[in-house]
């Protein structure tokens, strides 16, 4: 259930506004550190994820589905993705992780006394373990909202793979819209993407609680991070329609609601933020979870009910190869929270990855999908097994 968290929900990147050092020598290295690893550098653009170009009223804009952990060698977009980039006015998130307010919302303590009938007994030392397990300081998470807590540990679970929060796509794309002056629109909000993880009730965050803790013990949850995170980099939108027959993480009614919260309750949403902005006279580069795409209540099938022509660009799975670019420097930090959750005045530094590298050649943008290659979207993430796409609304159209 926490790999769907890692497609569609960025807050388990709250780890990264956190120091964790490598304490011990069995402890994963820093992000920052493991560029410093022999054979990991910051590599030349490769196009990866999944990407669809939407177009009304004589304007374009885009989808992006992303990831919200990465490798280091994933900070800089590929060639397609930076024209896209460079041809958008606006960047549209679902949050924003570098905006101060946001940082703020997230590492804000939690109720005590919620924390003291939540985190108590044994649910409290499966938590302590996890904790020492992932190399976090004692105290770091402690005061945040449980479901944060876990969250946060999820999203650290890859590490051992070179996967950090630190590199989500949403994160460098972040930088790359600072780096070149666009402004950047938040779709949501970090109070409402915390009900929606809570689902509203005590006892419904205490039952997701516990499945995390379940899954983290385990160890399974490393080797589906690690698939998840290649179907995406292989932009394989065929395989992520599938991920309903292939996650293991829709077996209880409790992973099933969250599904449902996290994707069908909120696709409309994200989908009118982006029409707006469209309306508004602004070409929107919109990067979000790349589950957010698929199925009948994907962001694809969405648009073209609302009158937009909705074309693959990178939906079919493919040899990447690298661009000649410029050498790149490694991100700098994000906003950082105290120990205890309590937020502290973020450094700004020099940022990451540029839209556009000044010299770079863009490339064609990859083939959309053809026959018998994967296709736009046609089955949901909404079920324990997906269904076919419902037809998009007759004056939108998506091409194949």
């Amino acid at each position: 259930m926490r790999i769907l968290r890692i497609l569609a929900a960025p807050l388990c990147g709250i780890a990264f506004l956190f120091t964790f050092g490598a304490a011990r020598a069995a402890c994963p290295p820093s992000a920052i550190a493991s560029l410093e690893k022999p054979g990991v550098v910051v590599r030349n653009g490769i196009d990866r994820g999944v990407l669809w170009r939407i177009e009304r009223d004589g304007r374009t804009s885009w989808l992006y589905g992303t990831i919200h952990i990465g490798r280091g060698d994933w900070v800089r977009p590929g060639p397609t993705i930076q024209k896209a980039l460079a041809q958008s006015d606006t960047v549209a998130l679902e949050l924003d992780m570098r905006d101060e307010s946001t940082a703020r919302a997230m590492a804000r303590p939690a109720d005590p006394e919620l924390l003291a009938r939540m985190l108590s007994g044994e649910r409290a030392r499966r938590l302590e373990r996890q904790n020492s397990e992932a190399c976090v300081p004692p105290g770091s998470l402690s005061k945040l909202q449980p479901i944060l807590q876990v969250t946060a540990l999820a999203g650290l679970v890859g590490r051992a793979d070179g996967l950090y929060p630190e590199f989500g796509v949403d994160e460098t794309l972040a930088v790359a819209a600072r780096n070149s002056n666009k402004p950047i629109v938040a779709l949501e909000n970090a109070a409402d993407q915390l009900k929606v993880l809570t689902g509203g009730s005590e006892s419904e965050e205490a039952e997701q609680v516990d499945a995390a803790l379940d899954e983290l013990e385990s160890g399974k949850l490393r080797g589906q991070i690690k698939e998840l995170a290649e179907v995406w980099a292989r932009s394989d939108a065929a395989r992520l329609a599938r991920y309903p027959e292939w996650c293991d993480c829709l077996n209880t009614p409790a992973e099933q609601r969250l599904l449902k919260r996290l994707l069908d309750d909120r696709n409309p949403n994200l989908a009118d933020g982006i029409e707006r902005l469209h309306a508004g006279g602004k070409g929107v580069f919109a990067a979000v979870g790349a589950l957010h795409m698929i199925g009948p209540q994907g962001l694809p099938t969405l648009m073209a009910a609302r009158g937009f022509t909705v074309t693959p660009v990178l939906t079919s799975a493919q040899e990447q190869t690298a661009q000649p670019m410029p050498a790149l420097a490694a991100p700098s930090p994000a906003p950082r929270a105290a120990r205890g959750g309590k937020a502290v005045k973020g450094q700004r530094g020099k940022a990451a990855p540029a839209a556009a590298a000044r010299g770079g050649k863009s490339a064609k943008a990859a083939p959309a999908a053809s026959r018998g290659g994967a296709r736009a979207p046609a089955k949901t993430a909404g079920k324990a097994a997906p269904s076919k796409a419902a037809a998009p609304a007759a004056k939108g159209k998506v091409r194949r």
